[in-house]
């Protein structure tokens, strides 16, 4: 039962982390964006925050999940820091520019204090797993990543979420509302019984 989770997990980042490929062979009025004010669109820093966060959370999400493997990871050492350093990097890169697209969220202050809230606390705990890991603090480094990892695949649980609100509630308002919180925190919440189970947590 556990392998089967883990690739679920891991097809639906590959599918997930791949998203950002639409935006080169789809037009931008079917895509997210059609959402948004010509104005914002045209914004020079509205926009570059944008794709810098679907391409570097994306790619986050695409490389994340290969980090948990115990088998891999003891047998490639070398090769699970390189991937660790190029996560940290992205995670970074997508929390920032999700925290600056927090503040233009569809649906006011509700949602976008959820978004702003997911991308801070990406941002702490990916920088601070880096830390603990200079450190050689390694399991705080664990336990850390497994909750960076929770926040980055919140691009996957958002869009489990939200279709599944907007059927429930027949509200597209309230349920991305709804889902800017629902989108991260259970996922925090499963990764603290992950490091539990893994007698991470003492």
């Amino acid at each position: 039962m556990r392998k089967l989770l883990f690739v679920i997990l891991c097809i639906s980042a590959l599918l997930i982390g791949a998203y950002p490929l639409i935006y080169l062979f789809v037009d931008h009025k079917n895509t997210f964006l059609s959402t948004k004010s010509p104005e914002l669109i045209t914004d020079l820093v509205w926009r570059s925050a944008f794709f810098l966060h679907i391409i570097f959370a994306g790619f986050s999400l695409l490389i994340g999940w290969a980090q948990f493997g115990s088998k891999f990871r003891n047998k490639h050492l070398k090769l699970h820091r390189v991937v660790g350093k190029i996560y940290i990097i992205s995670a970074l890169i997508g929390s920032l520019s999700g925290i600056y697209l927090g503040f233009y969220a569809n649906e006011g202050t509700l949602a976008a204090l959820g978004f702003i809230s997911l991308g801070s606390v990406w941002f702490i705990c990916t920088l601070t797993a880096f830390l603990e890991i200079r450190k050689r603090n390694i399991i705080l480094h664990q336990q850390l990543m497994t909750y960076s990892y929770a926040c980055t695949f919140a691009a996957v649980t958002l869009r489990l979420w939200y279709p599944f609100l907007v059927k429930m509630t027949n509200d597209n308002s309230i349920s991305y509302i709804a889902v800017a919180w629902l989108c991260w925190i259970p996922n925090i919440f499963v990764a603290y019984f992950i490091n539990k189970k893994n007698k991470i947590i003492s």
